[in-house]
């Protein structure tokens, strides 16, 4: 049995849990999980999980023999990370494409673009200019298919789970994700439910038809909350729920599973330590695992680049689409069930130990 070591002690919670869901029950491959106490929280599981920072963690894997390191984040703690992709068979997913790109003089131009003082630290203290040693040296995961090229491998960590489809009288739109208008156009799902509620009161939709939007993530601007809460007091027909703390694993799950239809309107364009990127083309958006983990139907931008038959161009009139879609089933589970995707990982896996 060959072993493995996922670090996690940034972010991306979410892609760790993934991982440890889909290798569970792998007959090839035993892995240790080293998590900062932080993401050890958001991820809730105990088995084979070790606290860890960038202090100790290189103590920690010379006390075990790997054959293979996956870091699961690599923004921070560059120093650290420079040792391991030295000593170690590593592979790192990149979440930002542009951001792996950037010279060592490209960082020190960013520098003082924004965030002055946290980016100084990063320089100073966490050896920022070693991140493009450190891409250059590992391997190179990503999580989405569009992503893939000669340097990029794709890491397949989403599968269906078993859910029990639960009858419910109101049509519920989630859409995932921090409310932040930085990374989805809320502006516009705001204005759409207006246009809604508006159809409702003039007669143009039954009024007996019951419909909810959940924002399943944490408000994170203050400008947000105040339009949310003023567009509720508006409200009399359209049901809408968000949250101003972080939305638990239990509650994200619950309200996943609910969900009738996924609008995920997200921005195409966004930008990582002053550096353009582009979802769909050099980074990923969550929701693409967040559809296929829940199996459900998602509506994106129209422009947004996917060939995935679960990804639904979004129409003009997207409240018509989603009644359209309300009745429309895809076979996630056919392609996308946790054996089918255990023994693709599996093979990458092999291949990464390999190479």
């Amino acid at each position: 049995m060959k072993k493995i070591a996922y670090i996690e002690i940034d972010n991306h919670a979410e892609v760790a849990l993934s991982f440890m869901e889909i290798m569970e029950g792998s007959q090839l491959f035993s892995v240790d999980y080293y998590f900062s106490e932080k993401i050890k929280k958001q991820v809730g599981k105990d088995a084979s999980v070790y606290i860890s920072d960038c202090s100790i963690i290189t103590g920690q894997l010379k006390e075990k023999k790997y054959d293979l390191v996956i870091i699961g984040t690599v923004h921070r703690f560059f120093s650290t990370f420079q040792q391991i992709v030295q000593q170690y068979n590593t592979a790192v997913i990149a979440h930002n494409l542009n951001f792996i790109k950037i010279s060592k003089f490209g960082l020190l131009k960013n520098m003082f673009r924004e965030d002055i003082i946290y980016r100084l630290k990063l320089c100073l203290k966490e050896g920022l200019l070693y991140a493009p040693e450190v891409y250059q040296k590992a391997q190179l995961l990503v999580l989405d298919q569009s992503l893939l090229s000669e340097r990029y491998q794709l890491l397949p960590i989403f599968y269906t789970k078993n859910f029990e489809e639960e009858e419910h009288p109101v049509f519920t739109v989630v859409i995932p994700g921090g409310v932040s208008q930085k990374r989805r156009d809320y502006k516009k799902v705001f204005s759409k439910i207006k246009e809604l509620e508006n159809e409702f009161r003039t007669g143009k939709v039954f009024k007996n038809k019951l419909i909810e939007f959940i924002f399943l993530g944490k408000i994170t601007e203050k400008k947000a909350l105040t339009e949310i809460n003023d567009l509720e007091r508006t409200l009399e027909y359209v049901n809408i729920t968000y949250f101003t703390e972080r939305v638990s694993q239990d509650d994200f799950e619950r309200w996943m599973t609910k969900a009738d239809i996924l609008w995920c309107p997200i921005q195409r364009n966004t930008q990582f330590f002053s550096q353009k990127e582009v979802y769909g083309r050099t980074k990923m958006t969550g929701n693409i695992g967040d559809a296929i983990k829940y199996g459900k139907l998602a509506v994106f931008p129209a422009d947004y680049p996917s060939e995935s038959e679960f990804i639904i161009p979004e129409k003009e009139n997207v409240m018509a689409q989603f009644e359209e879609l309300k009745n429309i089933r895809f076979d996630f589970r056919n392609q996308f069930s946790k054996a089918i995707v255990q023994a693709e990982l599996e093979k990458v896996l092999l291949n990464l130990i390999s190479t």
